[in-house]
């Protein structure tokens, strides 16, 4: 039988936890049985868990030495570093072929182990800055629901674990098997590991005190109506060239980029709050044509207008969609 241990450390997260240890518990093979033995497995007895609470963890660190997988779930902001042991068990599971993967900020965990160099990972979309800042070794993909390099692989949230988990599942025992766990966990199987993580973009960054703020301002108040280059460069009293210089300077990104990320943003809103068609709200947002606002919001929201504004809308749908 497949063994999957999940290492709790101090200040770790129960929903990542138990993300993990659910679904893998609820999986059987066809004639019933249990596909995985799960077992939870701790540098110490007790591990102090984030909300105020303790678990009693009964294996030790020697569990990892025996797991097929171990998954690391996330762990509370202000959680002490990992200790040296529990590093090298890590890297000693790893070396013996164990698959390790884990949920949310348990990349970092990975990451200080040296286990994500020079690989793709990612992790929270809130957290992704900070890991890329932390191990510049590793590939850090912020928007997508888990990754997959073989050996090792990385989720966002707990929510996206789910996902990671059942596409574990379904490379295991196949996807049968990986349904009918989908079913009893109430969860879709078919979302990919590339999906994009619904990340909350806010409004595109404005320096505090920059001379561009109040054209940035103006771009806020202007975003259904056409915005050139040339008419920013012209309103800031610079030439294209040393605008966009600046831009960049102060931004970070290309004025275009600044634009479309806007009103990128500008249309998650609306398509949050109203019931315009997405056709309305292309051109309230400054899309040219209903093609290229589907494919800009995909690129940056990772996910059509009509599916964001599924999960994102409490109001009544619009009648047209256009998406």
């Amino acid at each position: 039988m497949h063994s999957v241990a999940i290492l709790v450390l101090d200040g770790v997260v129960p929903f990542d936890m138990a993300a993990p240890l659910q679904v893998f518990d609820f999986t059987r093979l066809p004639d019933g049985r249990p596909a995985y033995r799960v077992r939870l497995c701790a540098e110490r007895p007790e591990v102090a868990a984030d909300g105020g609470f303790t678990l009693r963890v009964e294996r030790g660190l020697q569990a990892l030495a025996d797991a097929d997988t171990v998954v690391v779930p996330g762990r509370a902001e202000g959680a002490p570093p990992p200790s040296p042991a529990v590093l090298a068990a890590l890297r000693q599971a790893a070396a013996a072929g164990a698959r390790i993967a884990s949920v949310c900020v348990g990349a970092f965990v990975l990451a200080e182990a040296g286990l994500l160099d020079g690989l793709r990972a990612t992790t929270h979309w809130v957290a992704a800055d900070r890991l890329a800042r932390a191990f510049p070794l590793v590939d850090v993909e912020p928007d997508v629901l888990y990754v997959d390099n073989g050996q090792i692989l990385t989720s966002a949230g707990a929510a996206a674990a789910l996902d990671m988990c059942l596409h574990m599942i379904r490379r295991d025992l196949g996807s049968a098997v990986a349904a009918n766990a989908a079913r009893m966990s109430v969860m879709p199987l078919e979302r990919e590991g590339g999906q994009a993580q619904f990340i909350v973009h806010e409004h595109p960054p404005v320096p505090r005190g920059s001379d561009l703020e109040p054209l940035l301002e103006w771009i806020e108040d202007n975003l259904a109506h056409e915005v050139t280059l040339g008419a920013m460069a012209a309103r800031a009293g610079m030439s294209e060239r040393t605008f966009s210089r600046r831009f960049r300077e102060q931004t970070g990104t290309t004025p275009l980029q600044w634009l479309l990320r806007a009103r990128v943003r500008r249309a998650q809103y609306l398509l949050e709050n109203s019931d315009h068609t997405v056709e309305r709200i292309g051109r309230q947002a400054g899309f040219g044509s209903p093609t290229a606002f589907r494919e800009r919001f995909r690129k940056v929201a990772g996910t059509t207008p009509h599916a964001y504004r599924s999960s994102f809308n409490g109001r009544r749908p619009a009648r047209a969609s256009g998406s």
